[in-house]
């Protein structure tokens, strides 16, 4: 297929068979959106139904079905019969507490009849921050997938804050196919696909149907519309799937209300756009450390250090440091950012922010001399950074 360029610049490129991609699929997270799973009233208890169907069908086929839902609050909006969705936090927060309950009450009685168990899962950013509970939260939802039960994912809306939000269920959605090493996200929305340009102002905007490599380009291009009852948008699932790239696991993104959808992408029909990953994926800690730690400060680097960082697969030494920020210890992630404040990557550093101040700058040589003791010759092991920069490769 020839490449095919939208309104800004981006190009898209061809694919491979779908058919053949998805014969082959065994671990599979779908997301479903809030544009999906409500309506005027509330929740869509019609298309619950019909969704948990799909998934069910799927389910018996013998692959490994994880469910990131929206709805909690719409559910809640049913149930207490308000009058419109709530736009303050405590009452946004309260609608979830009580939707949540009839959520997952819907998801187990509309998979009940199909002979699928469900469980509930609530995380925060938190959860996954750490790497101890990150590890936790594997284990228990591969202990639930080897039991043959569908786990049904959701933000923690009821207790989170902002700093501890995932800030979307598009990002919660890449970020649990790393955490698990998923074969794909199905992300379902309230839209088709990406489009060569905004279908709602622009009569000849066509589906993309296959996008290559993520650009900066392609992510201004993407609609920050959202609907009625969505929080994310077209950016945010761009941004999802650059992350999910990043991490080695393709994405599709596809109308959630197309007829028997799931069947029709995994009879490898050409339906939604379809994000290709990179080629080689990413080590579980590395898709931690890339995607899901919470860094606690930052290196700010020379031209030659960032050359060396991105370019050249190489650690980072002192000497290329020509900033630290934030109070950090040793072994917490720490950004690495360039002399423009772009981030190239994020790594386990081998030393305080203390101590950082006062090599940065300095080759490693003098280390000893300065400190009084010279653990590492590196700040940052290349083993333990993540090169994060949108338009680069990373060298193996």
């Amino acid at each position: 297929m020839k490449g095919q360029a939208n309104n800004n610049g981006a190009v898209f490129s061809g694919a491979g068979n779908r058919k053949e991609f998805f014969s082959c699929v065994k671990r599979v997270v779908v997301k479903v959106g809030s544009g999906i799973l409500t309506e005027e009233t509330g929740l869509n208890l019609k298309m619950v139904k019909n969704l948990s169907q799909q998934l069910a069908e799927l389910h018996a086929t013998g692959r490994e079905i994880i469910l990131v839902s929206s709805g909690a609050v719409a559910a809640g909006v049913r149930k207490m019969q308000l009058a419109k969705r709530p736009t303050e936090i405590p009452e946004k927060q309260a609608a979830a507490a009580v939707g949540q309950a009839s959520l997952i009450n819907e998801y187990e009685l509309a998979f009940e009849e199909h002979n699928v168990k469900v469980a509930q899962v609530l995380l925060t950013r938190d959860d996954l921050a750490a790497r101890r509970r990150y590890l936790n939260a594997r284990n228990a939802l591969q202990t639930l997938l080897a039991w043959k039960v569908l786990p049904i994912i959701n933000e923690n809306d009821t207790v989170v804050v902002a700093e501890l939000k995932f800030g979307d269920n598009d990002n919660l959605s890449a970020m649990i196919a790393q955490l698990l090493d998923a074969d794909v996200v199905i992300n379902l929305t309230d839209i088709d696909g990406l489009y060569t340009s905004d279908p709602r102002t622009c009569s000849d905007a066509k589906i993309v149907p296959y996008v290559e490599r993520i650009t900066s380009a392609l992510e201004q291009s993407a609609s920050c519309h959202t609907g009625q009852h969505g929080t994310g948008g077209m950016a945010s699932k761009v941004i999802a799937a650059k992350k999910a790239h990043a991490a080695g696991i393709p994405m599709i993104v596809a109308g959630g209300a197309t007829s028997g959808v799931l069947k029709k992408i995994f009879d490898g029909e050409e339906v939604g756009t379809f994000f290709a990953p990179k080629n080689k994926k990413m080590a579980g800690k590395k898709c931690w450390l890339g995607f899901a730690a919470n860094p606690k400060g930052l290196f700010m680097i020379d031209k030659g250090a960032a050359n060396a960082l991105v370019n050249n697969g190489k650690s980072l030494l002192p000497v290329g440091i020509k900033a630290v920020e934030g109070a950090f210890g040793v072994g917490a992630p720490v950004r690495v950012v360039d002399l423009d404040g772009r981030e190239l990557g994020i790594g386990l550093t081998n030393y305080s922010s203390a101590d950082a101040r006062k090599i940065k700058g300095k080759p490693s040589s003098e280390l000893e001399s300065i400190l009084k003791h010279k653990a590492y010759d590196e700040v940052i092991h290349r083993d333990n950074l993540v090169v994060t920069f949108e338009d680069q490769e990373e060298n193996p």
